[in-house]
């Protein structure tokens, strides 16, 4: 059978792996979008709060809207992708509590 891991005790097929990947991506971007949103709310009347902010929720937002893409879903499935959101999340991360 073509795609499927044999040394785990069930069958793992590429594409469940590869929604797997996807759907954590989804959740990332997610919880981007909402710390800058509430961050957002949060902080309101403190100076450059929106651009602060943004730098948390756009992210999140074009993260998510890659996951829906065939385009962007292609390209998060290779080792780059998963190689430069790592840097950028773990970044966006840090400096969500340095905020």
């Amino acid at each position: 059978m073509k795609g499927v891991e044999k040394s785990a005790p069930f069958a793992i097929t590429v594409a469940s792996m590869n929604s797997a990947r996807i759907n954590n991506y989804r959740m990332a971007a997610y919880a981007a979008l909402a710390v800058g949103l509430i961050n957002l709310r949060y902080q309101t009347g403190a100076e450059s709060n929106f651009m602060k902010s943004a730098a948390l929720f756009i992210p999140g937002a074009l993260l998510i809207a890659l996951t829906f893409t065939s385009v962007g879903k292609k390209w998060l499935e290779t080792r780059n992708a998963a190689l430069t959101l790592s840097i950028v999340g773990s970044a966006l991360l840090i400096y969500s509590f340095v905020l």
